[in-house]
């Protein structure tokens, strides 16, 4: 019997009623418009614990997430595991949800993060406009990436996150 596991999970997470931070869940539902084969794409509002099942049988992961810590319009970053110094469970980083993995079935698949680009994200807010140029460059990207059937662009584009690991 097969695996009806897709290879490549996307996982946008973000709060869409504040501003910017809807940037992950909007790039989901753009590439959930384009039925790709092979790919399963999933939205939360934060990162959690449980999320490490979600990992189970992938080829390759992508986080989405929207921030100010990056430059326009985005960053791509490849991850290691790594066990979060928070005092929860509950709001974790995408290298954590690595960490949970690896504890509990080895080694995780290979994982990115694509940081978007926000400015304001208030509550009530829709997105701003800088959001929205990023936003488009950033599905840019990953029909780019998605392109690439042996992922060696996401290696490429992909720098090694400083304190990852």
């Amino acid at each position: 019997m097969q695996s009806l596991t897709a290879p490549l999970l996307i996982f946008g997470y973000g709060n869409p009623s504040r501003g910017d931070d809807a940037l992950g869940p909007l790039l989901l539902e753009r590439l959930q418009a384009l039925n790709l084969p092979h790919v399963e794409v999933l939205t939360d509002f934060q990162l959690q614990v449980e999320h490490a099942f979600d990992l189970q049988g992938r080829e390759r992961v992508l986080f989405i997430d929207a921030s100010v810590a990056c430059t326009a319009p985005y960053a791509l970053s490849r991850l290691t595991a790594q066990k979060d110094t928070s005092y929860t469970s509950h709001v974790m980083s995408p290298m954590a949800v690595l960490h949970v993995y690896r504890e509990i079935y080895g080694e995780p698949p290979p994982a990115y993060l694509l940081q978007v680009r926000g400015e304001s994200f208030e509550l009530g807010e829709s997105l701003s406009p800088e959001a929205a140029v990023n936003l488009s460059a950033a599905f840019d990207l990953l029909q780019q990436l998605y392109a690439e059937p042996d992922f060696r662009e996401w290696e490429r584009l992909a720098a090694v996150m400083p304190n990852s690991g």
